[in-house]
């Protein structure tokens, strides 16, 4: 008898919690084999291939294309054990392990889900239920009204209240032992004529915009979270420099100039900010809210921004401090190929210290960068053109650069976040500062 399994959304990288069917590249009554892609899903930032753990029959699945499901829910169910199933390798080989037609989960997918679930059984509410009970509105109680004597002395007092219609009965006096005085018939005359408060403007419903509607999913609903987040809980601000790159085209030309793997500006800007960061390792830290603690990282995983047709990317080049200028070209290619082809695993995308954004290449200057949350600080390059410049004392035409600096005021600052990029402008404009920490 075949055993019908599900199979369920697995986590699929750090912290994710959802993802979007992208397409299903099975359909009900197909057969799959053990580790047979069967879906395509988008996660926060990365498209992944799902395999299966099981081998058999589809016999049911979970959500059309486009609808998310989170981490867990059931995304598909195989009914395993079938005469029709293919002879698949992995299979082939449980069988030689003597496991027969026991299904085996994934290595990576957390706890063996082999054992089919148990179902809860559902207890039929019975009568013994209280109905409940029903408590009658109680009505607001009225003024009491003395019966006794009206502590009035003062005729006229008992004339200027009966003219204006007050009943001393109902009033409170603010005399000795609470003796009704004139001025308390006054007070209870003004706010009788007090005009009674004009009835609230009624409320226009909301009127919802018009226009196309884009749904927040998918890596836009990533980085518009992830961006809303960093401007909720970080207090940043920031900090710019005019730097005359000159000096470092002209360093990047003449490495290029000896043959080998082309190194790339970025990676030159990667190389100076791991120098800087090694003179201002405060910039390279996080903040852990729960413990009020500042955590200096030992580390720089450096992310770099990458515009795609998917949208905005942030890959991770690990260990960057320990990289040259050819290691890190090499690395920024390979994670900007993989990054336009869709291709980046969750691990690509997550665990980053410090961001460098290039958006010089959109062709503008400067930019206030959003910090990469949990990162406690970016720095963002304008496009490097040739502009009027002070030379030796003399006005020339230079390749200009501007440097933008963001960072977390809660780890340091504007002293330590300035010398931090005046040190990067410095190297910018002679990259012969750098060889000082190389």
């Amino acid at each position: 008898m075949p055993q019908v399994m599900e199979f369920k959304l697995p986590d699929l990288g750090e912290g994710l919690t959802e993802a979007e069917i992208v397409r299903w590249l099975v359909a009900v009554g197909d057969v799959v084999a053990i580790d047979q892609p069967v879906v395509e899903v988008e996660t926060a930032k990365a498209m992944v291939e799902v395999p299966c753990p099981y081998g058999g029959v589809v016999t049911a699945r979970f959500g059309e294309e486009g609808t998310e499901l989170p981490v867990g829910a059931p995304l598909i169910t195989v009914a395993v054990g079938a005469s029709s199933l293919p002879e698949a390798p992995a299979a082939q080989a449980a069988e030689a392990e003597g496991s027969g037609n026991v299904p085996r989960p994934l290595i990576g997918y957390g706890e063996d889900h082999s054992r089919p679930a148990r179902r809860r059984r559902v207890r039929p509410v019975t009568a013994a239920v209280s109905a409940p009970v029903v408590v009658a509105p109680v009505a607001p109680a009225a003024p009491v009204v003395s019966a006794g004597p009206v502590p009035v002395i003062s005729p006229l007092v008992r004339k200027l209240a009966k003219d204006g219609g007050v009943d001393l009965r109902a009033l409170k006096g603010s005399g000795p032992e609470g003796l009704i005085l004139r001025a308390d018939v006054e007070a209870a005359l003004a706010a009788l004529r007090a005009p009674e408060p004009a009835p609230a403007a009624p409320v226009a419903p909301a009127v919802a915009a018009q226009g196309e509607r884009i749904p927040l999913k998918g890596v836009r609903g990533a980085v518009a979270e992830k961006l809303s987040r960093s401007r909720r809980e970080i207090p940043d601000a920031t900090c710019w420099v005019d730097a005359d790159a000159t000096e470092l085209m002209a360093a990047r030309a003449a490495m290029n100039a000896v043959g080998g793997p082309k190194i790339s500006v970025l990676a030159l800007l990667a190389r100076i900010c791991t120098a800087a960061l090694a003179k201002y390792p405060e910039l390279n830290s996080t903040v852990d809210l729960a413990a009020k603690e500042i955590v200096r990282l030992p580390s720089v995983h450096l992310g770099f921004a990458a515009q795609t047709e998917r949208g905005l990317v942030v890959p991770v080049v690990r260990d960057a401090q320990h990289r040259n200028p050819e290691s890190l070209s090499a690395e920024f290619a390979r994670l900007t190929e993989l990054a336009r082809a869709g291709k980046l695993a969750p691990a690509d995308l997550t665990g980053g210290t410090f961001t460098l954004n290039n958006y010089g290449v959109f062709g503008v200057d400067g930019s206030t960068p959003i910090i990469n949350h949990p990162e406690a600080a970016m720095l963002g390059v304008g496009r490097i053109i040739d502009k009027p410049w002070v030379h030796e004392g003399q006005l020339a035409v230079r390749k200009v650069v501007q440097l933008s600096l963001t960072f977390d005021h809660r780890v340091c600052d504007g002293g330590t976040a300035g010398g931090f990029l005046r040190y990067v402008a410095d190297c910018v404009e002679s990259p012969a500062v750098l060889l000082r920490s190389l």
